[in-house]
């Protein structure tokens, strides 16, 4: 594993150097009071509350604001039974070194391809024997005391199969289930071509579950290129994206990064993001690379493409700060534009 490098710029962004800036203008130069007061007077013209619909959040006061998360890098073979073991034993080391959240990477417990997907699928709702993995990681998240956001699995429901990552809660109880929205479909000639939707369903739900360490926004994947997913859960109020991925050898050294960067900095939020470590002689290799970004943009920890647990600080705190240095909830123009959640809509 690697920390983010540390430069100049960064420095400036370090806990050390935020004591003077506060959640609101109390304390600070009576000159800076009344220009941001000014700032913010003149983007009232722009009405920024109507750019979201139905308008954004504060996000919750998390029960905690600092914790350790660790991201489990797992190597993966056809061997479903090791696969569940091995992602325990990943787990229970991770709750060990004082990780209260977890993540799993997606399609852990076997191969990711088109063949694989209904041989490894599981039954949810049935549970037990039908759902090895499942029940392995509701045991584990209860007995361990964590949040686990369980990767993804494929999960066969009825005669459809969906690519499912489970949030489970520190009482072991499923708090949230997404299914992944965006399908994996590209050709890119003379590189990779990959259809999921051969033998998967798109999701149909967003999903934002509220857990022991603070508000979280689920993504599997080929999720994290929309950014409009990413903006809804912002204006739900996430403190966290959390994006379980395989990104593959052609698009991971070019865009796995990117995207989570831009994800944070869009949204002035962290994001997470695990991938199974890279197997060379698997149909598909994955980039490997899972990383926490914090709110700035800024990479917080990462690693290489070897198996490999990121265990790295989570501090909430930087959120508010980021978002005092470039107040963009304050500057946008609900009079051009406008991001419409159908399903918060739908709700109220």
């Amino acid at each position: 594993m690697r920390a983010a490098a540390t430069s100049t710029a960064f420095s400036l962004l370090s806990p050390t150097r935020l004591r003077t800036s506060t959640p609101t203008t109390t304390g600070l130069p009576f000159r800076r009071r009344l220009r941001l007061a000014a700032m913010a007077t003149d983007a009232s013209s722009f009405r920024p509350e109507a750019a979201r619909s139905p308008p954004a959040v504060e996000p919750p006061a998390p029960p905690l604001s600092k914790f350790k998360v660790a991201l489990c890098q797992l190597s993966v073979t056809k061997d479903k039974a090791r696969n569940i073991a091995h992602a325990r034993a990943a787990i229970e080391l991770a709750a060990r070194d004082g990780a209260k959240l977890v993540l799993l990477p997606e399609i852990w417990n076997g191969p990711y391809s088109n063949d694989s997907f209904p041989e490894y699928a599981e039954d949810i709702e049935a549970g037990g024997d039908a759902a090895p993995s499942y029940s392995m990681m509701s045991d584990v998240a209860r007995s361990l005391q964590i949040t686990l956001v369980g990767g993804s699995i494929s999960e066969r429901s009825g005669n459809s199969l969906y690519n499912t990552c489970c949030v489970f809660g520190s009482d072991g109880k499923l708090k949230g289930k997404h299914r992944k929205v965006h399908l994996f479909d590209i050709d890119i000639p003379g590189k990779i071509t990959f259809q999921e939707s051969k033998t998967l369903t798109a999701g149909q739900d967003l999903t934002i579950v509220d857990t022991d360490v603070g508000r979280i926004g689920i993504g599997i994947c080929y999720d994290i290129r929309f950014q409009e997913l990413a903006m809804l859960y912002a204006a739900r109020g996430a403190h966290l994206l959390c994006y379980p991925g395989a990104f593959n050898m052609t698009t991971g050294p070019l865009h796995w990064e990117l995207l989570q960067r831009a994800r944070a900095t869009d949204n002035q939020l962290f994001v997470a993001t695990c991938a199974p470590a890279r197997d060379t002689t698997s149909s598909y290799v994955a980039w490997g690379h899972s990383t926490l970004v914090g709110p700035f943009g800024e990479v917080i920890a990462t690693t290489e493409h070897d198996e490999a647990t990121v265990i790295a600080e989570v501090d909430y705190s930087l959120i508010e700060h980021r978002r005092q240095f470039i107040p963009l909830r304050h500057q946008r123009r609900g009079d051009l534009y406008q991001l419409v959640d159908v399903q918060g809509l739908g709700s109220k």
